[in-house]
């Protein structure tokens, strides 16, 4: 069967037989939905996988079983406040966090329970904020996965060639405003007006972006319009803390970084400067084929990404 045929053959819209929809009760008391997949024949390990902002794992179920084809048991976590796992905006479609750190005490508390309940080697893979939010947590010691990939992560913000000091004092300036949870623009991400504006920066694979739309369609409390101006700080507070010095550069873990220099919503340039710091880290570079969703891309470009992060596990895990 050829790659174009198997894509065509995958079920994007139903969650697989085996695969268990749970919740998580963070330590404060806060449902953390997720999802396991477990493996049922000879384990290579297990791999959590962790989406971007306004995300929610439906929209990586191919990924997901990619990854559960080659052997690996399967997790991946909603963000609180995003996906089904609540909101802490003016309404039910601003995506609002007061502070990257709740996120990161999260991913602390998950991965210690998670890791001792499966068993490894244990590979973290985060898409966009979610990859932020890994290498934060990677960095700051509070998971230490064998192996790390980030695919599109969002280690600053669009446009790049703005200093990120900049854009903290202009963001600090307009949420001071007025409520840090309003939406820092108005128009909501889906559907209809600008869904063929969004598809422009995610994806040009239609099938797999219909895919999604049919998704929120059928679970509505997925569906997630503009951040706050509040996340909007508090993301370029979060990437200011990985810009410094000797952050990165102590980070022993082998990282795998998946980026399109054609990405019109994180910065190209900050994920290059990013790379060169780790110690152990390899690059994979996407061009105009590519949008920010790369793990949700047509056929050709979503299987060399998800070949060279096979390879690369390969490679770092060869007891897998």
């Amino acid at each position: 069967m050829s790659e174009a045929d198997a894509s065509s053959a995958f079920n994007g819209r139903a969650i697989p037989v085996l695969a268990r929809e749970q919740t998580w009760r963070a330590p404060d008391g806060q449902l953390i939905r997720r999802i396991d997949w477990p493996q049922t024949e000879k384990s290579r390990g297990a791999l959590l996988f962790a989406p971007g902002r306004g995300d929610c794992y439906e929209k990586y179920l191919h990924a997901l079983s990619d990854w559960h084809a080659e052997g690996w048991h399967v997790t991946a976590i909603d963000w609180r406040g995003q996906g089904m796992s609540g909101r802490f905006g003016t309404d039910n479609a601003t995506g609002h966090i007061d502070d990257f750190s709740c996120w990161i005490a999260d991913l602390g508390a998950f991965w210690d329970m998670w890791r001792v309940s499966v068993r490894g080697p244990h590979v973290f893979v985060g898409h966009s904020m979610g990859g932020h939010n890994a290498l934060r947590a990677v960095a700051e010691g509070r998971v230490a996965p064998d192996a790390l990939v980030l695919v599109a992560p969002m280690l600053g913000l669009n446009p790049g060639w703005v200093p990120s000091g900049l854009l903290h004092l202009l963001a600090r300036v307009i949420a001071g405003l007025g409520d840090r949870r309003r939406p820092a623009w108005k128009a909501r991400e889906l559907p209809l007006a600008v869904a063929s504006a969004r598809m422009q920066l995610l994806t040009h694979d239609e099938a797999t972006y219909a895919d999604e739309t049919w998704w929120y369609e059928q679970r509505p409390d997925l569906l997630m319009g503009p951040p706050s101006w509040g996340w909007v700080v508090a993301a370029i507070t979060s990437i200011r803390t990985l810009e410094r010095r000797d952050i990165l550069e102590r980070i022993q873990v082998p990282v795998l970084i998946l980026a399109t220099e054609a990405d019109r919503l994180v910065s190209w340039r900050a994920i290059q400067r990013a790379a060169a710091r780790l110690p152990r880290c390899e690059l994979v570079t996407f061009g105009s084929e590519a949008r920010h969703e790369i793990l949700r891309e047509v056929p050709a470009v979503r299987e060399r990404a998800l070949g060279a992060i096979s390879r690369f596990l390969q490679r770092v895990l060869p007891s897998a």
